[in-house]
């Protein structure tokens, strides 16, 4: 009787490391055991083919993997859990990078170098949120990016009439309210220019304007809406009981915060928003410099904005701002004003109570 010798892969309790470096068409994967580079490779964007690779290559074993955050958003991170994969979502600004990989870097270096630091234990991955919260989110941002692009169009508008040395009648600069009023809009499509081709592109500016404005009414009404959900509802009321924040500001903070209790504290949820100064300290100096580059844009936006209606809404706003204004100018001041913000939403939505502004006697 002839007996055949068997070998069968068997890595039960053994820790494999991989790093994707993401991009549209494409994937580079570097694979990493405790002690040396197993393999890199490129693939197509498919989590369920590196699942196959990994099962067929190292059976039985833990796999852990890492990716940035950017385009590609959390897709890939809900399909490599769901196959069984430890995977974490990082900051590409929080990845370590030696000097070498900064002066030639590739997608092989940086899906190297990822699996290197989830191997090292350096990487935190950032808070993954819900689906459903995701794709609120994206409702709340498409909000501002109309808003931005009705602001250029204005600005389009102005700076054609402008050109062509057409000056805008005082009844219309008088007051803001005046401005693209329905009047304003009538006054320009009555406009004639030069020539036909004039009078068609600022008809075309005009359109153009009236469809953002339809939309951002159509966002509006969409978030008016959301706002009466039942999950928003008490949340909701906590937030705008904080002198400043109304539905649209309360709504954009709750989707992007989501859940408070990820924040360690008011410092944490500031430096999340990018409401805390940048330090530069060594010895005995101490040196505190301007507000972070590192910031989420659209909340500190909106709180730098809430912050000019709280001082003139809360008395203990209003002392403080002007205490701060006898040693910095306006701008400085109104952040630390939103600094301030940030500590009372932080202790409404974490305390479940409302708001209480102070009196001043």
């Amino acid at each position: 009787m002839k007996t055949g010798q068997r070998n069968k892969l068997d890595f039960t309790g053994q820790n494999i490391y991989v790093g994707i470096d993401v991009h549209l068409k494409s994937w580079s994967v570097a694979v990493l055991s405790e002690h040396t580079v197993l393999k890199k490779f490129r693939q197509n964007p498919d989590a369920a083919a590196l699942h196959r690779f990994l099962s067929a290559s190292y059976p039985s074993a833990i796999y852990h993997s890492v990716y940035e955050a950017g385009f590609c958003g959390f897709w890939i991170h809900e399909k490599l859990v769901g196959l069984g994969i430890h995977n974490i979502v990082v900051n590409p600004a929080d990845v370590p990078t030696m000097s070498k990989e900064k002066l030639r870097k590739t997608d092989a270096v940086d899906c190297g170098k990822l699996a290197r630091e989830l191997r090292s234990g350096t990487l935190n991955g950032i808070y993954v949120p819900r689906v459903e919260t995701l794709e609120i989110r994206s409702l709340i941002r498409l909000r501002n990016s109309i808003v931005k692009d009705s602001t250029r169009e204005k600005n389009r508008i102005k700076s054609l009439l402008h050109f062509h040395g057409i000056e805008i009648p005082e009844e219309f600069t008088r007051y803001s309210i005046g401005n693209w009023s329905k009047r304003f809009l009538g006054w320009l499509r009555a406009l004639e220019l030069s020539t036909q081709y004039g009078k068609k592109a600022l008809e075309l500016h005009i359109e153009q304007f009236v469809r953002l404005r339809g939309m951002l009414l159509q966002e509006t009404r969409a978030i008016r809406n959301l706002s009466r959900t039942g999950s928003f509802v008490e949340p909701l009321k906590l937030i705008t009981s904080v002198p400043g924040i109304g539905i649209t500001t309360g709504i954009s903070l709750l989707t992007e915060i989501d859940d408070i209790d990820r924040f360690n504290g008011s410092e944490q949820l500031a430096a999340y928003i990018g409401l805390i100064p940048m330090c530069h300290s060594s010895g005995e100096k101490e040196g505190v410099g301007d507000i972070t580059i590192r910031k989420h844009a659209m909340l500190r936006c909106h709180l730098i904005e809430a912050a000019w209606i709280a001082i003139r809404k809360d008395p203990a706003m209003t002392m403080a701002y002007e205490e701060y204004r006898k040693r910095m100018n306006a701008q400085k001041a109104i952040v630390k004003i939103a600094r301030k913000l940030v500590n009372r939403i932080y202790f409404v939505l974490k305390r479940k109570q409302e708001y209480v502004p102070s009196i001043v006697k």
